[in-house]
């Protein structure tokens, strides 16, 4: 004899942890990655209290929760929780995805590759052979290295203010871009090679502030694509300067999406459809202004 009751779809738990979080997408483009792929999950958000992340990561995996994505101020803490890495995570020393299995906790970073993909695929630019310029060398720059070396590039510049740090990332890939025959240098400002660069990156956090990193004005060009891994509704005051002197600009919000659908696919073993979605969440974003 039954109840009569049906019973409640079962969805497998994930969610974004981060300090502040509120304002993360990541709920609606993994909302629009089910429904794309018909994966039964439900995706939230946590706010991660400082300084006891694992207490809330083990929570939420006691309340049933598969994943997570972890964004600022936890990716440092994410690689210090996880108990296997990836390749990528091991070499960025910082973390943006969880998955949790019978074996533990396995920590990725797919911030490198979700850039990689949204450059070449959503923007046209190969990367192959390209010469690269990196802005900042703090974590965001980190997770980034590995897959551009691996996407072929002939030369990466990193450049930061404190050139000691720059020069401390390509001490730790020196390895990796000596195996993919890669001309790699780092330091101050002094270490812009002359002429305009295929490819900019700002991986610093400008931004946010409407602070330009320090760049020199002749590493721009008619050919050259200005990527700044900050997005917001307006074009950034990088992406206006680097429009002012001519070169092509473009914001991050194609690598977030690139980067959630790579963990996705990590935690689901299908991959969606991310174009479609980042081309909905412009959209989203730009009825917002």
């Amino acid at each position: 004899m039954t109840s009569g009751i049906e019973p409640r779809d079962h969805r497998d738990r994930y969610a974004v942890i981060g300090n502040p979080v509120a304002h993360s997408k990541s709920p609606w483009i993994h909302a629009r990655f089910a429904e794309q792929t018909g994966e039964a999950i439900e995706y939230g958000r946590v706010l991660g209290t400082i300084g006891a992340f694992s207490g809330d990561v083990r929570a939420f995996v006691e309340a049933g929760g598969r994943g997570m994505n972890v964004t600022v101020p936890f990716k440092l803490d994410a690689h210090a929780f996880a108990t296997t890495l990836t390749p990528r995570a091991a070499a960025a020393g910082a973390l943006n995805t969880l998955a949790f299995n019978a074996d533990g906790v396995l920590g990725d970073n797919t911030d490198g590759v979700g850039l990689v993909r949204d450059i070449e695929q959503n923007l046209g630019v190969g990367l192959k052979g390209a010469r690269v310029l990196l802005l900042g060398a703090g974590g965001a720059a980190r997770g980034v290295v590995l897959p551009m070396l691996d996407g072929g590039v002939a030369a990466l510049t990193i450049v930061n203010r404190t050139a000691s740090k720059a020069q401390q990332l390509v001490d730790h890939f020196s390895d990796a871009a000596h195996a993919a025959h890669v001309r790699f240098s780092g330091g101050g400002a002094d270490s812009v090679e002359a002429g305009p660069y295929d490819v900019i990156v700002n991986a610093t956090a400008g931004s946010l502030d409407d602070a330009l990193p320090d760049c020199d004005d002749a590493s721009f060009g008619p050919g050259t694509l200005a990527y700044d891994m900050m997005y917001s509704a307006q074009p950034t005051v990088f992406m206006r300067h680097a429009d002012s002197l001519g070169a092509r600009s473009a914001d991050g919000l194609g690598m977030l999406v690139e980067q959630a659908a790579e963990s996705f696919f990590l935690w689901r073993g299908v991959r969606p459809d991310s174009g479609a979605v980042l081309r909905a969440l412009r959209l989203e974003l730009s009825t917002k202004v």
